[in-house]
């Protein structure tokens, strides 16, 4: 068994966001997918995003607001959501003073 650990983990800053991203865990040909948890401070938003992995994120803090294909979807502590392939998207924390995190694991779609 390995452990993983988000508090100690290397970081890196996309705008405020915090990213730990599992590549550094050397996971690579064990795993079929990458994974990373990612933080938005309280009143913030990730930029817009589009890319052609499948993304499965679950809310491990906090309440998300997504804004994917023009709609608007609020994702509560503990529950999840899934980005298709090249879906446009934008995660906010309206929170005034709590942290939103989130663990995705992310993909190649498969053909068929």
């Amino acid at each position: 068994m390995r452990t993983f650990d988000l508090i100690t983990g290397e970081s890196l800053f996309v705008k405020d966001l915090r990213v730990v991203r599992w590549e550094q865990y050397e996971l690579d040909r064990q795993m079929p997918f990458q994974a990373m948890w990612y933080s938005v401070p309280p009143g913030s938003e990730s930029p817009l995003d589009t890319h052609p992995e499948l993304e499965l994120s679950i809310v491990v803090a906090g309440t998300a607001h997504v804004l994917a294909g023009g709609t608007e979807h609020e994702i509560k502590h503990g529950n999840a959501f899934l980005l298709s392939s090249t879906e446009s998207h934008v995660v906010q924390n309206r929170s005034a003073d709590q942290e939103l995190t989130i663990f995705s694991a992310y993909w190649m779609p498969t053909d068929g």
